[in-house]
């Protein structure tokens, strides 16, 4: 398949005449350039008006669809149809598209850096649209991704999260946005916060894939990639100007969002942006355990988004993005939870910890769009450049003891900024019946202001704050640089292949205050070529056969070389000198599935096998816990199906299972998630875009910890048990043109007490969330 050339989003552009990108697609296909007609006729029966529109509005106009031939990349005029009959209640594999949207219209930054489908690609993914975010009620970044399959979400704190793909989190799995890298040298092992710092109310849609990527993104992209794409404004509506309003409010957390947007479109350029807001309260918990102290918390975000068609074939996006969080809280350093006890019968001292601010910001601009048609080397492209800013400020008081009459006996004040810059280049050619060539290049650059000061007996008259140690050397700074070919060709009539090739290089520099030699000056480079083959075989139309191999790659960041931290809920690491031996960290990942797609049943599935020759990992010697590199393997099932009862009623589940061992030491390796899954039936009516969905989400009993669980809180001794909640979603629009939707989820209807594997938050007990929402 072929970037842009087939989607509805670039040919719906020929509609804006002040933008002549018509020529985008006549020049693809060697013809003159030439806007396409516009055929009249009434819309399908079961596809909602857009809104903003009356249905006597909306019977006018249809874009044609342009096809092509996905052997050779070359353009067929004519209409093709899919796989699977088209159904606006439940679109099929085929139909649901990596790229191509007008927030990447040329398919270079989605998570496949390039334009395809579920059913073609040879990965498991997924792809969350605007539409799935709506129904979750998604008011953070946990809601959006909830029940993705594969995916288990794990919060230390209230408005934290950690995703977790096939076992692993943290440094080993990339998050983009818009696709820029999110991920940064202070990402910490295991789980880590920065997740949350998006506000949903700004995402379009977030597509998903299981598996290392690294070929693609570079370091990082082991357990899988998250690419969060940001909305835009729609110029197949024409001329428009159009505000949003959404506000959600949940009994369990007592928390209310409001989101007031704003998207149009005028001529050439095209604007879409918003304010958030986030109160949170303490959260109630299920069974009879009442409200979890240290779950609340404040934030607010704005976003903006510019663009502008320069010429008929090039596009100018500028965008900005401010997201913080206020008084977040480590919820499992509070009590009554750091009670515990632990697996080993241990109990940590109670230190609440509190984040004020965590704070991320982005500023991006990007070019992209059609070279001209005797242009050699690429027929499209993408330039970026991105400046980052990822702050947070910490306050950890250490207390006395647990008792009542405990006191605050020594406080830590700090603060760190890292500020990073990057771009990314990157093309595509079409060669025919050689396939289809996309490369490119990536930088990015960072470095970290940080400082931290002490007070002992702060509540003491005259107690004087002294400078101490920060979390990362004041002087930290990391670069990376990669350079990347990915080569798509139809080897046969049925069978594909897609193989991609990488080199990476990474330095990172700094001055910590070592345990044993004080302030050392250090660098380190870490160079990898990573390579990936992906395969497809056609059994028919409606049945593929994927499978391939595919490499990780991770190098050690400021934060494993670095960090002067807490770690658990009472342990403290500092900077080892021995830790500089450190290598990257290498995966081999195996994977064989099958996909099949038809007008009912839509089911994909993956077995996996996951192989490490060097695992991170950290091993206590002498009494200190060093970095070293170990062997270790995952391997698991998943499985994600759909299967229409009628044209508008489906019923739908999901299931994964992962295990995961460190064989140096025989070991579990740490947090893997327990068996789980999904299993609903959804009825919709696109025409009042109305939905009644019931599910339940099903997960098994962990007790397979690790050494590194057994002193954690957060792991509940004995085993995390499993867990099974029944929920309802339902929605109704309204009005002259479906302007108004509301929305009520009745989640935990048996108020059933629970805890995500490792999470410092308890599960939400009975939960009704109520929403509306307005758009022109």
């Amino acid at each position: 398949m072929y970037y842009i050339v087939k989607h509805q989003t670039i040919i719906a552009l020929a509609l804006v005449p002040a933008l002549g990108i018509g020529l985008w697609q006549t020049r693809l296909s060697g013809q003159e350039p030439t806007l396409p007609e516009i055929e009249v006729r009434p819309p399908a029966t079961d596809q909602a008006p857009p809104v903003g529109q009356s249905d006597i509005e909306t019977s006018g106009i249809e874009t044609p669809f342009t096809g092509q031939d996905s052997t050779t990349g070359a353009i067929d005029p004519t209409p093709q149809p899919s796989a699977a009959s088209q159904n606006a209640s439940f679109p099929s594999l085929s139909e649901q598209l990596f790229g191509g949207t007008m927030s990447n219209p040329t398919g270079l930054n989605s998570v496949f850096r390039s334009e395809s489908d579920l059913f073609e690609t040879p990965r498991l993914g997924t792809i969350v649209d605007r539409d799935e975010l709506d129904r979750r009620q998604a008011s953070t970044v946990y809601r959006a991704l909830q029940n993705e399959v594969g995916v288990m979400l794990q919060q230390t704190g209230n408005g934290q999260l950690s995703p977790f793909i096939r076992g692993l989190t943290g440094q080993q799995i990339l998050i983009l946005v818009d696709g820029i890298r999110m991920n940064t040298s202070i990402l910490r092992p295991g789980p880590n916060q920065y997740a949350a710092t998006i506000d949903p109310g700004s995402i379009d849609r977030i597509e998903v894939i299981r598996g290392a990527e690294s070929a693609l993104w570079g370091s990082d992209a082991i357990g899988g990639v998250i690419n969060v794409v940001t909305r835009s404004a729609d110029p197949l509506r024409g001329d428009y100007a159009s505000p949003h309003f959404s506000q959600f409010y949940s009994t369990a957390e007592a928390s209310s969002y409001t989101r007031t947007g704003f998207s149009g479109w005028y001529g050439a350029t095209g604007f879409t942006g918003g304010v958030s807001y986030l109160d949170v309260g303490r959260l109630d918990r299920g069974g009879d355990l009442g409200r979890q102290p240290g779950t609340d918390y404040q934030q607010y975000a704005g976003d903006l988004k510019l663009q502008r068609m320069l010429t008929e074939n090039h596009l100018l996006t500028v965008a900005m993005q401010h997201f913080e969080q206020e008084d977040l809280k480590r919820s499992d350093r509070y009590l009554p939870f750091v009670l515990g006890p632990a697996s080993d019968g241990s109990v940590p001292t109670q230190r609440p910890t509190v984040f004020d601010p965590q704070q991320r910001d982005l500023l991006y601009g990007r070019l992209e769009g059609l070279l001209p048609e005797d242009a050699v080397l690429a027929d499209l492209y993408s330039v970026t450049l991105s400046g980052m800013r990822t702050k947070e400020a910490s306050v950890v008081d250490r207390y006395s003891g647990n008792d009542p009459a405990a006191v605050v006996t020594r406080r830590e004040i700090g603060e760190f900024d890292d500020w990073g810059w990057g771009t990314t280049l990157s093309f595509v050619k079409d060669m025919h019946d050689y396939g289809k060539l996309t490369y490119g290049t990536d930088y990015y650059s960072e470095s970290i202001d940080a400082e931290r000061v002490e007070i002992n007996n702060p509540n003491s008259p005259g107690a004087t704050p002294s400078v101490t140690d920060p979390q990362y050397p004041n002087d930290s700074e990391a670069d990376r640089v990669g350079v990347y070919a990915s080569w798509h060709v139809a080897l046969t009539d049925r069978l594909d292949a897609t193989t991609s090739l990488r080199y990476e290089n990474i330095n990172v520099s700094a001055t910590p205050n070592f345990d044993t030699i004080g302030p050392t000056y250090f660098e380190r480079s870490y160079q990898d070529w990573i390579a990936s083959v992906g395969l497809g075989y056609k059994l028919t139309d409606e049945v593929r056969l994927v499978g391939g191999y595919y490499e990780g790659f991770r190098a050690p960041t400021i934060d494993d070389l670095t960090a002067n931290k807490t770690f658990l809920q009472n342990n403290q690491s500092t900077p080892l000198v021995g830790n500089l031996d450190v290598e990257p960290e290498h995966s081999k990942t195996y994977e064989v599935g099958l996909k099949f797609n038809d007008d009912r049943l839509r089911l994909q599935l993956t077995e996996f096998w996951t192989d490490f020759d060097s695992f991170i990992n950290r091993e206590t010697i002498g009494g200190s816990r060093f970095l070293t590199n170990q062997e270790a393997y995952i391997h698991g099932t998943e499985l994600a199906s759909e299967y229409l009862l009628t044209r508008n009623l489906a019923l739908y589940g999901n299931f994964y299972y992962t295990y995961g061992t460190i064989t140096s030491n025989d070991d579990p390796i740490s947090r893997i998630p327990p068996m789980q899954g999904t299993l609903g039936v959804r009825l919709t009516e696109p025409c009042r875009r109305s939905y009644v969905d019931v599910y339940t989400w099903m997960v098994d009993r962990a007790d397979r910890y690790s050494e590194s669980n057994l002193s954690d809180v957060r792991f509940i001794a004995g085993g995390t048990p499993g867990y099974a909640t029944l929920n309802v979603r339902m929605g109704r629009s309204f009005g002259t043109a479906n302007q108004h939707q509301v929305s009520l989820s009745l989640e935990n209807l048996t108020d059933k007490y629970y805890r995500v594997l490792g999470s410092g938050v308890d599960g939400a007990g009975f939960n009704a969330v109520f929403g509306y929402q307005y758009t022109l």
